[in-house]
């Protein structure tokens, strides 16, 4: 049964006209109402790069992961304080032409939390694949395209207010959502456009990936680290009668949208890309 479409939140750095034009253009696509979240960056990320509650993570944080992170949450509050599904994007996200029918289809479904429509070309523990979608067990990367429900937003937000870490890792390692996974992928980032034979509509770079990744740190951060290692195992362990591990592909339509508006689109994009090391 079809649902109405919903709404669009894209997280966008300040300046990045280029990025903004090619959502607009591809919102405009898909028929689908959006509105712009503008982006943090370090200069005006709450809390501050230097609070403690940014040393709770499994590593040292970059400023700019903090910002990445602190953007997602404004679009979570968003979501948390609605009643309907809203579909987040990353100004980077390329996406299929066939989206809205899919996400048409899907809105109204009472049996998911969070359903993410991109790929990275990374492992993902996967159910049995019905309807262009599959229940999403184990996730390693993935922010930049995914529909998410007000009460997935709310597990979220608890999440990352107990420990502020890289936007992505924090949506894989939230157990209790009802997480699913497009297949085939319905999105993929600018950056992986040439691994699918794609031309991007414009060159891009990720300002988190600008500054060198922090060493690992103390004691504290590795014992994080290796608790998150071993939730990590015992899940594939208790899924693994039911699932596999398996490349989600693209979507031929993210190609067909890429020609659509590459035409149309002008100018370098700089901006806020996704952090991918979980």
């Amino acid at each position: 049964m079809s649902a109405p479409l919903p709404r669009a939140l894209v997280i966008n750095v300040a300046g990045a006209t280029a990025r903004l034009d090619l959502m607009a253009r591809q919102m405009d696509q898909l028929g689908l109402a959006w509105e712009r979240v503008e982006a943090l960056t370090p200069e005006t990320v709450s809390p501050p790069p230097d609070d403690p509650v940014w040393q709770r993570w499994q590593r040292p944080l970059r400023e700019t992961e903090m910002a990445g992170l602190a953007s997602h949450l404004m679009a979570w509050r968003s979501v948390a304080e609605g009643t309907a599904p809203v579909l987040i994007l990353e100004d980077d996200a390329l996406l299929a032409v066939e989206t809205a029918e899919h996400l048409s289809r899907w809105a109204g479904a009472g049996d998911m939390d969070h359903l993410s429509l991109e790929t990275r070309g990374r492992l993902k523990t996967l159910g049995p694949a019905k309807g262009g979608r599959a229940r999403l067990w184990q996730d390693r990367s993935g922010a930049a395209a995914y529909l998410l429900w007000p009460d997935g937003a709310r597990r979220l937000i608890r999440a990352a207010t107990a420990a502020p870490g890289l936007a992505d890792a924090i949506i894989c390692a939230a157990y209790d959502l009802r997480s699913f996974q497009a297949e085939p992928a319905l999105a993929i980032q600018l950056d992986q456009c040439a691994a699918h034979g794609i031309t991007p509509p414009f060159a891009t770079a990720s300002q988190i990936d600008a500054l060198a990744k922090p060493a690992r740190g103390g004691l504290g951060f590795r014992a994080r680290r290796a608790v998150a290692q071993l939730r990590m195992a015992g899940r594939q362990f208790r899924v693994m009668g039911g699932a596999t591990r398996r490349l989600v592909p693209p979507s031929d339509g993210i190609a067909k949208m890429a020609v659509r508006v590459s035409h149309q689109t002008t100018g370098q994009g700089t901006g806020q890309g996704a952090e991918t090391d979980v």
